[in-house]
């Protein structure tokens, strides 16, 4: 059963990340052309990652609840979710590595890839790049190394019921955060993984298991919540990356609650219902693909002669529309296919299911 609001919030969350690096490429724009662009600061556009994040959790321990405490569930769940994650992001991993091989500028001060790295990239282990961030090849695909290993702890208590599972996920989670603040110059892997916002996943987990006992509330309680959420989000600022769970996560999960938490979980809607929801279901598309749609469409406004005709603003506007537009074609024609040949190979079983 689709929870449509959850798929709305989705979108709500992919188009911050998209406006967060669109209009770092509209400076750079506006800057080669000589124009004056002030980008919106003060805004949490990165904290979609957070909400991100809570969604993730919640999902997991809804969507398993076949699976709870079944032989085989372990597997069955990594497969499903190997088979949704995997295939794209190693074809858009691919597809970074040959045009940073040919064009060594993209890789942005990021260094050569080198054997390792790249072999890490596609493990999703996190390593320390040469200029120090750790971050995979392709900079994005730092939250894909968060929600693998989330998966990896999660399956492990798949098989004890939904409530020690989430009761163990969280326990792991905050155990290594708390290890990684202990440890003086703790390992990569450790200091990346026990990172505070990992607690995210254990937020949106929790609340994953209060809706699967009943929790659900009437619409004027789900507004306030919503409210407060994105009020919580203006006001956050950019918060010290040991806060970022209190300063994002705390008002993500006000918002995931608001729309995972109603009586009604399906449904018809009118038209603009049914596009954001669309935009929903393409969200994990449009967050993987939308550098290279931003990059392309700037050189493209750039090289038409068309930043005086739209300005900035008006460059901004056709960058996200284009972005939207490939996300889409990429989640039926490419995203799509990939993931049930995956699940062919991976769960042959339940290879028929929706994805």
């Amino acid at each position: 059963m689709k929870l449509w609001a959850i798929q709305g919030l989705r979108a709500f969350a992919a188009l911050l990340i998209v406006i967060h690096h669109g209009q770092a490429e509209v400076a750079a724009l506006a800057d080669r052309a000589g124009l004056a662009f002030a980008p919106v600061t003060g805004l949490p556009w990165p904290a979609g990652v957070d909400v991100f994040f809570v969604i993730s959790g919640f999902i997991i321990v809804h969507a398993s609840a076949p699976l709870y405490g079944r032989a085989g569930g372990r597997a069955r769940f990594l497969a499903h979710r190997v088979a949704r994650l995997v295939p794209l992001y190693w074809l858009v991993t691919t597809l970074y590595l040959a045009l940073a091989l040919a064009v060594p500028a993209l890789l942005n001060g990021a260094g050569a890839p080198t054997p390792g790295t790249v072999a890490a990239a596609f493990l999703f282990w996190p390593v320390a790049r040469p200029d120090g961030a750790v971050q995979p090849l392709y900079g994005l695909g730092w939250t894909l190394n968060c929600e693998m290993f989330f998966y990896a702890v999660f399956a492990l208590g798949l098989g004890w019921g939904r409530g020690r599972a989430v009761a163990w996920t969280g326990a792991v989670l905050a155990g290594l955060v708390a290890l990684a603040w202990a440890v003086p110059n703790p390992p990569t892997p450790l200091g990346f993984w026990g990172s505070p916002i990992v607690l995210e996943f254990a937020l949106g987990a929790g609340l994953g298991l209060a809706r699967a006992r009943g929790l659900r509330l009437s619409l004027a309680p789900r507004l306030a919540l919503a409210a407060a959420g994105l009020f919580s989000l203006a006001g956050a600022g950019e918060p010290a990356p040991p806060w970022r769970p209190l300063a994002y996560g705390g008002p993500a999960l006000l918002l995931v609650a608001a729309a995972a938490l109603g009586r009604e979980t399906e449904g018809r809607g009118n038209r603009i219902t049914g596009a954001v929801v669309a935009l929903g279901d393409a969200s994990y598309a449009l967050y993987l693909v939308h550098p290279f749609v931003l990059r392309a469409g700037r050189e493209i406004v750039l090289r038409l002669g068309l930043v005086p005709v739209l300005g900035p603003w008006g460059a901004l506007a056709l960058m996200l529309v284009l972005s939207v537009v490939a996300a889409l074609a990429v989640a039926r024609f490419v995203e799509a296919p990939l993931t049930r040949a995956a699940r062919r190979v991976l769960d042959p079983a339940t290879a028929r299911a929706p994805a």
